[in-house]
């Protein structure tokens, strides 16, 4: 297992309960109070650790390369019957953007979401979640697909940033985002957002435009990264963490300010922890969240769309 900077005190007394483990097997020696005493300072340890996370924290969660995907999730929350559909019918298929039919329980949803690697050959495959303009285009064309079908789109948050290279701005990068942002507020069908890992800039909300927005609860979501931030008021890397509390990027700060509907909680430590767990947690809140916008008709539901973005902010004329 990986441990995190801010997650070394977990890392000994692991390795303490290891090395109890292994003597007790070992040896002939009663180890079951020495155990018992690991555990408890164990639990204490992650409640004290975990209870308290900064802002720069929950992104280094975020980011962890345990955590699960979003292949991971669509696999699992589909049991296996995840069909993914490829390319944009224009340039070519965006490894980095992933989309295509599942269930959940009886109902068929369309699922769309930014895709990581977990090695260095899988990372470069999938431009490390960094999707083209033919990765947005890619996901308005089975958006489209959904309101022609009547199904549901899911979309599932997870990039670092839309890719920033030269061939990516040629084929029309702000545009592609841009379009995807006019289009989803007329997409006639439920959308449902979920911020699972990172959710950086424009790549994020290139499909970030839907009626129910929830965030897990070790993610972010701002306009621009806290190192990216901090490399423009300071020159440097070096305050990040103070340019992640002051971007207010964290679920709780999305929540107080109307921007998201629900924050998911994770296990304890994080979502790759217990990865089977918050794949039961998610499957729910997403077939809760279709329930209730299914009772809605589609004129009050483009209506509300574009009226909660509109209403976001604060500003005088």
């Amino acid at each position: 297992m990986e441990y995190l900077d801010f997650e070394l005190p977990l890392k000994e007394l692991n390795e303490q309960l290891e090395n109890c483990k292994k003597l007790g097997s070992e040896g002939n020696i009663d180890i079951k109070d020495t155990l018992k005493e690991i555990k408890s300072k164990l639990a204490i340890k992650k409640k004290e650790i975990y209870g308290s996370l900064t802002p720069w924290q929950r992104v280094q969660l975020s980011r962890h390369p345990s955590r699960p995907y979003t292949l991971d999730y669509l696999a699992n929350m589909t049991n296996n019957n995840f069909l993914e559909l490829h390319g944009d019918r224009n340039i070519a298929d965006d490894k980095a953007m992933v989309g295509g039919l599942g269930k959940l329980d009886n109902q068929t949803f369309m699922f769309i979401g930014q895709q990581k690697g977990n090695n260095i050959k899988s990372r470069q495959y999938r431009n490390f979640g960094m999707a083209n303009p033919e990765g947005y285009r890619k996901a308005m064309r089975l958006m489209k697909l959904a309101e022609k079908f009547s199904l549901p789109v899911v979309t599932l948050i997870d990039t670092p940033g839309a890719y920033p290279g030269i061939e990516a701005e040629e084929k029309g990068q702000a545009e592609a985002i841009a379009r995807n942002l006019y289009e989803m507020f007329k997409i006639k069908t439920q959308i449902i957002v979920v911020v699972i890992g990172e959710g950086a800039s424009g790549g994020a909300l290139g499909i970030g435009v839907g009626d129910k927005i929830m965030m897990l609860e070790n993610t972010w979501y701002s306009v621009i990264s806290p190192e990216s931030c901090s490399s423009i008021l300071w020159r440097s890397w070096d305050h990040k963490e103070q340019a992640a509390e002051a971007l207010k990027l964290t679920p709780n700060d999305m929540k107080k300010n109307k921007l998201i509907d629900k924050i998911v909680k994770e296990p304890i430590g994080g979502a790759h922890q217990n990865p089977e767990k918050i794949y039961i947690s998610l499957k729910k809140e997403i077939i809760n969240s279709y329930r209730d916008l299914k009772k809605q008709s589609i004129s009050s539901l483009l209506k509300n769309r574009m009226s909660r973005f509109t209403q976001m902010g604060v500003y005088s004329e």
